[in-house]
C-alpha cells in the first residue's frame, strides 16, 4: 500500500467502470445498463443506468481505505484491519431487508443490515521496528479463514491473548452461502484461528462479549426455529389496522420511521430477535447454554461485570408499540451468574410512547445500566424524578442509585448522588474519585462535579457534589477537555490519575480565535489548578487520542516515560499516528512515527485551503473554509465558479455563534460525496460557512430563521466574490439533510445571490415533523407561522432558480421521509420551475453502494456545469473569451 505510484485519473476511472461492470454481471444487471457506466453522455434513458462523474472526480472517490489500527489492551500488540472499498457495490444493498420497530434488519444474516465489514485481520508487535499499514511479510495474518470472508465484531481479549471475531460470507460463487454470523477466535502467539461456537449468532441487538480471557458470552441464535425461516404473511388481510386512544392520554412523538405496521410485522420482530445467552470457553472449546430451561427471548444487551462474575442481561417485552420504536417497547434487566441462574431483577420497564417531545425528557425508571468500571460487580444507573419532564420543578432532577452485586442479590440499592440537571453519566477513578456529569438543554449548561463515591455509601447520604466546570456549552473557547483513561486488572477503563494523586490529564479540541489548538493540561481536581502541558502549533495539527504505555493494574500513571498515541496532520499532509512518550515534567522526551499512511488522493496534494472570518450584517461574525484548486492564481486565471456548501446550526449566545472551530492546519478530508471534488473541475468551494440561527434570551432562533439564513449567504457570498474568487453570476449552494433544507430556502428567499442550487435528502414541508425537528422543540400547534414560513415547500411558486433534488428511496432518518423530496419535486413542477428528482434505489439518508454515490456526483456536476458556469469550472476570462 506503500509507495505504489497511483494511476492516472483516466486510468482510473477505466478501472472504476471496469469493477462497477463486474459486480453487475456477478448480480444479473443487463449489459445495455452496464456499457452506460462508463458513458460519458447524460442523454435521457427509459432505464435511466447509472452514470459515473467525470475522471478527476471519479479517480478521487474509487478507493480503498487505509486500514484500521487497535493497539491490545496490554500495549504489546497492534491488530490491523483491513478495509474493502469505500463504497460496497448496489448489489449488497438490494439484500433482502425487513424494516421493523425502528431498525432494518437482514433476514438472512440475522443481523442489522447493510453492515461494513473487514477484509483481513493481522497481527504485529507494537515495537520501533513495525509501522502501518504493514508490508509484506510483517506480522502474522489471523486465519486461515474460509474462502469469501467478511469479518465484523474484532475485539481484543481482556488480557490480549486472543482476538475474537465473527465471519459471514460474501455469498459469491465459490463461497459459502450467506448466512448468520460465527463467532471465531484468533490466538495473537501464532495467528491460528478457529470457530468457536457451532451455533451462529443473533446480532440484531447485541453479538458477544469477553468475560475474562478466555470466555465469551454471546447471544446465539436457538436450534429451532431459525432455521424453519420466517413467519408466513397472511394470504389476506384478517382485519383493518387499528389504533385507539379512548383514553385521551397525551403522546406526541417525532415521525420515526420503519415501525411495526401489523400483527404479522410484530410476529416477524419476535422471530428476528430471538435469541439464546450461550458461554464459551475459548482454551477448552466447551460451549454452555445459559438459558437453564428459560425458552429463547428477545435479548439486548448482554455484559459481564468487571470480575466476570456476573451478566446483565436485558430483553423486550411485548406489547410492542405501532408508534415509537423497539428502543421504548418495554424492556427487563437482570443479572445472571456465570451459570446463567438469576441473581435479581434490576428493572422492569414498560411500554414508553408518552415521553414528551422537548429536549432533555427522559424515559422514567432505572436508565444507562452498567456496571461500575472500577469496581468489581457494582451496577450504577440513573432514575428521573421529575417524571421525565424537564418542565417540571423538582430537586433533585436525577438521582445516581448503586447496587453491590453478590450471590444472593446483594444489599438494596442505594442512592449514591443527585443532580439539579439531567444527570449524563459518570467517569469513574476509584472511590474518592469520580466525575459527574449533567446538563440542560434550554440554558445550553453543562456541569462536571468531583464526588467521592465511597464516602457517600458509607454515610447512607447523597454525595456532596465539588463543581469543577459550569459552563455554557456552546462556548468552544472555555472547553476544559475530556480527561483520559487508563486499564484496570478487569479491562475497563477508570480515570488516569496522575501520580496516584487526584490529578488528571485533560486533553482538548483547544478552540480559540486562532483555530483550533489542541492541549494536554494537567489538572488537578483539589486545587483546580491547571498546568498545560503542551499546545499545538503551526503548521502542524496534533491531538492526543490515548495512553499507551502498559501499566501494570497497581501501578500510578506518571507523566516520566508516559507513552501517549497521538495524531498529527498538515494542511497538506494526511493525518499519521506517532507514539509520544513524555519526560517528567510532561514535555516531549521522544517520538516514533506509527503509521505511514500513503495520500489518499494525489491528484489534490496542491489544494489550496484557507480559513475565512467575516462578518454579517447584524454584526454575528462568520467562518468558512475555502478551497481553491491545486495551482490557481486568482489573477492569473481569474474569477472562478463557486460551490457553497453548508449546514445551518442554532445558538442561544451570539458570542458563541461567532466562535473559530477548525484549524488552516487540518487536512482536507474529502469523502465520497464531498463538495471538495469539484476543486478537482476547477472549482472554488466555500465548505462549512457557519450559518447560525441565534436567540438570546427567552428567543426562539427559528422566529428569524429565513432572516438570518439570507443575512449569512449574503455575508458567504459577499467575501468570496469580494476577494476577486468567485464569478458572482455563477455561485451555486447545496446542501444535505438540514443543508439542503437551507439551499430550499435560499434560492426562494435570496435567489439574487445564487445561479442554481441541489438538496440531498432534506426535508422540506415542516408541517410534515408536527411535533418539532432539529433544534426546535415547539410544534406545529404552538409556533404554526414559524413552521410555515420556514417550509420552502409553502413557497415552491416563488422558486426562480434551478434545483436539483437528490434523495435515497429508502431513507431511515426521523423527518427526512423520501416523500418530502417528491412533494417538492411536484410542487416545483406544478408552479414550472427548472428542477429534476433523482430518487436512489435502496439507499437511505446518507448513500453508501458505489453506483449510487458516482451517480450523484454525476448529477452534480451536469447540474452545476449546465447552470452554474460552461464546462464545470473554466475561469471567467475563459468563458468571457469564448463568449
Amino acid at each position: 500500500m506503500t509507495g505504489s505510484r497511483p494511476a492516472a485519473p483516466a486510468t482510473r476511472v477505466s478501472q472504476t467502470a471496469q469493477r462497477l461492470q463486474r459486480l453487475a454481471a456477478m448480480t444479473g444487471v443487463s449489459s445495455h445498463e452496464t456499457r452506460h457506466l462508463g458513458s460519458a453522455s447524460s442523454a435521457a434513458c427509459l432505464s435511466h443506468p447509472y452514470l459515473l462523474p467525470p475522471p478527476e472526480i471519479a479517480e478521487i472517490v474509487d478507493r480503498v481505505p487505509p486500514p484500521r489500527l487497535v493497539v491490545s489492551p496490554d500495549r504489546r500488540l497492534v491488530l490491523q484491519l483491513s478495509q474493502p472499498h469505500a463504497n460496497p457495490p448496489i448489489s449488497e444493498l438490494s439484500r433482502p431487508e425487513l424494516k421493523l420497530a425502528g431498525i432494518r434488519i437482514d433476514p438472512e444474516l440475522y443481523s442489522r443490515s447493510r453492515m461494513s465489514h473487514y477484509t483481513a485481520l493481522a497481527v504485529a508487535p507494537f515495537s520501533e521496528a513495525v509501522t502501518f499499514p504493514l508490508a509484506s511479510g510483517q506480522g502474522r495474518v489471523l486465519g486461515p479463514l474460509p474462502p469469501g470472508s467478511w469479518i465484523n465484531f474484532a475485539t481484543w481479549s481482556p488480557g490480549s491473548s486472543h482476538v475474537a471475531f465473527t465471519l459471514r460470507s460474501d455469498g459469491q460463487p465459490g463461497s459459502a452461502p450467506r448466512g448468520p454470523l460465527t463467532l471465531w477466535v484468533a490466538d495473537a502467539s501464532d495467528g491460528r484461528a478457529r470457530q468457536v461456537l457451532s451455533r451462529p449468532l443473533n446480532t440484531v441487538m447485541s453479538g458477544y462479549a469477553w468475560a475474562d480471557d478466555s470466555t465469551l458470552v454471546c447471544c446465539a441464535l436457538p436450534e429451532e426455529g431459525w432455521l424453519a425461516g420466517l413467519p408466513p404473511a397472511p394470504p389476506a388481510p384478517v382485519g383493518p389496522k387499528i389504533e385507539d386512544n379512548s383514553g385521551g392520554k397525551r403522546s406526541q412523538t417525532r415521525t420515526y420511521p420503519d415501525l411495526l405496521c401489523s400483527r404479522h410485522d410484530e410476529e416477524v420482530f419476535a422471530h428476528l430477535l430471538s435469541s439464546e445467552v450461550w458461554a464459551v470457553d475459548v482454551a477448552t472449546g466447551e460451549a454452555r447454554s445459559l438459558q437453564n430451561g428459560r425458552s429463547p427471548q428477545l435479548y439486548g444487551d448482554v455484559v459481564p461485570s468487571p470480575d466476570g462474575r456476573f451478566i446483565t442481561v436485558s430483553r423486550l417485552e411485548r406489547p410492542f408499540s405501532y408508534s415509537v420504536p423497539c428502543s421504548r417497547f418495554p424492556r427487563r434487566v437482570e443479572v445472571w451468574n456465570r451459570d446463567g441462574q438469576l441473581v435479581r431483577q434490576v428493572a422492569s420497564l414498560p411500554l414508553a410512547e408518552d415521553i414528551p417531545v422537548a429536549f432533555d425528557s427522559c424515559r422514567q425508571g432505572p436508565r444507562q445500566i452498567e456496571w461500575r468500571d472500577d469496581r468489581p460487580s457494582s451496577l450504577v444507573w440513573i432514575e428521573c424524578q421529575d417524571g421525565g419532564d424537564p418542565e417540571v420543578a423538582v430537586s433533585p432532577r436525577d438521582v445516581l442509585y448503586q447496587l453491590d452485586v453478590e450471590e444472593d442479590g446483594g444489599k438494596e440499592a442505594q442512592a449514591l448522588a443527585g443532580t439539579e440537571l439531567r444527570a449524563g453519566g459518570v467517569a469513574w477513578g476509584r472511590g474518592d474519585c469520580a466525575l459527574l456529569y449533567e446538563s440542560e438543554w434550554k440554558a445550553r449548561r453543562s456541569v462536571v462535579s468531583l464526588i467521592e463515591p465511597d464516602a457517600a455509601l458509607a454515610s447512607g447520604r447523597l454525595a456532596e457534589k465539588s463543581v469543577l466546570h459550569d459552563r455554557h456549552y456552546e462556548d468552544a473557547y472555555t472547553d476544559p477537555g475530556h480527561p483520559l483513561f487508563r486499564r484496570t486488572r478487569w479491562g475497563t477503563h477508570v480515570l488516569a490519575l496522575v501520580d496516584g494523586r487526584r490529578k488528571l490529564l485533560m486533553q482538548g479540541a483547544g478552540a480559540s480565535a486562532e483555530g483550533n489548538r489542541p492541549f494536554l493540561d494537567l489538572f488537578d481536581l483539589d486545587s483546580r489548578e491547571t498546568e498545560r502541558l503542551w499546545r499545538c502549533s503551526g503548521p502542524v495539527y496534533e491531538a492526543v487520542s490515548s495512553i499507551l504505555s502498559h501499566l501494570e493494574p497497581d501501578e500510578p500513571v506518571r507523566l516520566e516515560n508516559l507513552q501517549l498515541l497521538v495524531s498529527r496532520e498538515t494542511a497538506t499532509d494526511n493525518p499519521q499516528f506517532l507514539v509520544r512518550t513524555l519526560d517528567a515534567l510532561g514535555g516531549v522526551a521522544h517520538e516514533r512515527r506509527l503509521s505511514d499512511f500513503p495520500h489518499p488522493y494525489p491528484s489534490l496534494r496542491g489544494l489550496q485551503k484557507e480559513i475565512l472570518r467575516y462578518e454579517r450584517a447584524d454584526g454575528v461574525q462568520l467562518t468558512a473554509t475555502l478551497y481553491l484548486p491545486p495551482g490557481y492564481s486568482p489573477e492569473r486565471d481569474g474569477r472562478l465558479p463557486c460551490l457553497l456548501w453548508a449546514y445551518p446550526r442554532e445558538f442561544k449566545d451570539r458570542g458563541a455563534a461567532g466562535q473559530l472551530r477548525r484549524s488552516p492546519h487540518q487536512f482536507a478530508g474529502v469523502d465520497a460525496l464531498s463538495p471538495i471534488l469539484w476543486t478537482a473541475r476547477g472549482w472554488a468551494v466555500l465548505d462549512g460557512p457557519t450559518f447560525p440561527i441565534v436567540a438570546e434570551g427567552e428567543e426562539e432562533p427559528n422566529d428569524s430563521f429565513v432572516e438570518q439564513l439570507v443575512a449569512s449567504a449574503k455575508a458567504a457570498v459577499d467575501v468570496v466574490v469580494g476577494r476577486g474568487i468567485a464569478d458572482p453570476r455563477a455561485v451555486a449552494v447545496g446542501g444535505h439533510s438540514y443543508g439542503a433544507f437551507m439551499a430550499a430556502n435560499l434560492l426562494v428567499h435570496a435567489p439574487e445571490l445564487f445561479a442554481c442550487g441541489i438538496g440531498r435528502s432534506g426535508a422540506y414541508n415542516r408541517t410534515l415533523t408536527p411535533f418539532s425537528f432539529q433544534q426546535e422543540q415547539r410544534t406545529l400547534w404552538q409556533a404554526p407561522d414559524t413552521y410555515l414560513k420556514m417550509s420552502p415547500f409553502m413557497h415552491a411558486d416563488r422558486m426562480r432558480r434551478p434545483f436539483l433534488i437528490i434523495h435515497g428511496a429508502e431513507d431511515n432518518n426521523t423527518g427526512t421521509f423520501t416523500m418530502q423530496s417528491e412533494r417538492l419535486y411536484a410542487a416545483l413542477k406544478g408552479h414550472g420551475a427548472v428542477t429534476r428528482l433523482v430518487l436512489l434505489p435502496h439507499e437511505s439518508h446518507g448513500y453508501r453502494a458505489l453506483e449510487s454515490v458516482m451517480h450523484t456526483l454525476r448529477e452534480q456536476d451536469d447540474w452545476l456545469s449546465r447552470y452554474c458556469g460552461a464546462d464545470g469550472g473554466q475561469p471567467a476570462a475563459e468563458r468571457e473569451a469564448a463568449a
